[in-house]
């Protein structure tokens, strides 16, 4: 016989391994005012939405040189810096950038492909006007 009293025992659904609000590389926040890169030399950078100017998307040419490269590359150009990623699966990095959602971007251990769609693997910033 059915209980019409709904079920306490449920258990949430399980965040899957892939899920990008556990990646360590990258962050998502509907609210974001700046994004946060941490550069591969472990600086912190805050770059304010409001001078993202465009970003793009492509194959990585080192892999023509490189068989073991990241296979994607992505340049994110702010008035005062350009930041360029080297990864994986950065279709999602796209995606949130376009919505102004992406929090924060920092390299992570390459070993963790396996289990992210998503991975960052090199962070790279230059700042195009030092007189800011």
């Amino acid at each position: 016989m059915k209980s019409s009293q709904p079920s306490t025992s449920k258990q949430p659904p399980a965040i899957s391994a892939s899920s990008p609000r556990k990646n360590p590389c990258i962050g998502s926040d509907p609210n974001i005012a700046a994004l946060e890169v941490i550069a591969d030399d472990g600086i912190s950078y805050l770059l304010p939405y409001a001078q993202f100017l465009y970003a793009e998307r492509m194959a990585n040419p080192a892999l023509e040189k490189e068989p073991e490269a990241p296979p994607e590359k992505m340049s994110i150009h702010f008035a005062c810096a350009n930041v360029v990623v080297l990864g994986s699966g950065l279709k999602w990095l796209e995606r949130r950038l376009q919505q102004y959602e992406l929090s924060f971007v920092m390299p992570a251990d390459s070993r963790l492909g396996e289990v992210y769609d998503t991975l960052i693997t090199a962070v790279t910033l230059i700042l195009t006007n030092e007189r800011v």
